[in-house]
């Protein structure tokens, strides 16, 4: 089993399909599902569909409510050859709008080190962006009861 796409519900397709082009994605296929405009994209990341929403109500705000409960955001691995995440959003600001949720920071999971970011698409919905920085050597404690051990 592979994943196939994953879908994102949208007010405007023609800002989300021009903001998705921003992150490397192109229309694979336009169609109608139902009464909607509909697309998939295809990206370095694999395939998205969009769906214009007829009359569209405010999304739930997955990042700033910790309670939310649900599908939270995808996350792009961002190549090195951008160097860091700063130039890849500068690269991106330059693109498209941009809404940046959570400037980049270093992240341990694991032994493993990211740099993150969280970016949100035209609906507001939160994208995280991840770089891999190499092996700390050392690794967090993974249960928070550990962590003042």
């Amino acid at each position: 089993m592979k994943l196939h796409h994953f879908s994102i519900r949208t007010a405007d397709i023609f800002r989300s399909i021009a903001f998705y082009e921003g992150l490397g994605f192109a229309v694979e296929e336009r169609f109608t599902a139902g009464i909607t405009l509909a697309c998939w994209m295809r990206g370095p990341w694999g395939r998205l569909e969009l769906m214009q929403v007829p009359q569209p109500h405010p999304a739930p705000d997955p990042f700033g409510d910790p309670h939310y409960v649900g599908y939270y955001h995808p996350a792009f691995e961002v190549g090195p050859e951008w160097g860091s995440l700063a130039n890849y959003l500068e690269h991106l600001r330059a693109q498209v709008p941009l809404t940046l949720l959570l400037p980049p920071q270093l992240q341990q999971i694991g032994g493993q080190v990211y740099e993150v970011a969280f970016i949100a698409d035209p609906d507001g919905l939160p994208i995280e962006l991840i770089r891999p920085q190499g092996s700390s050597g050392e690794s967090l404690p993974q249960r928070p009861e550990d962590i003042n051990k």
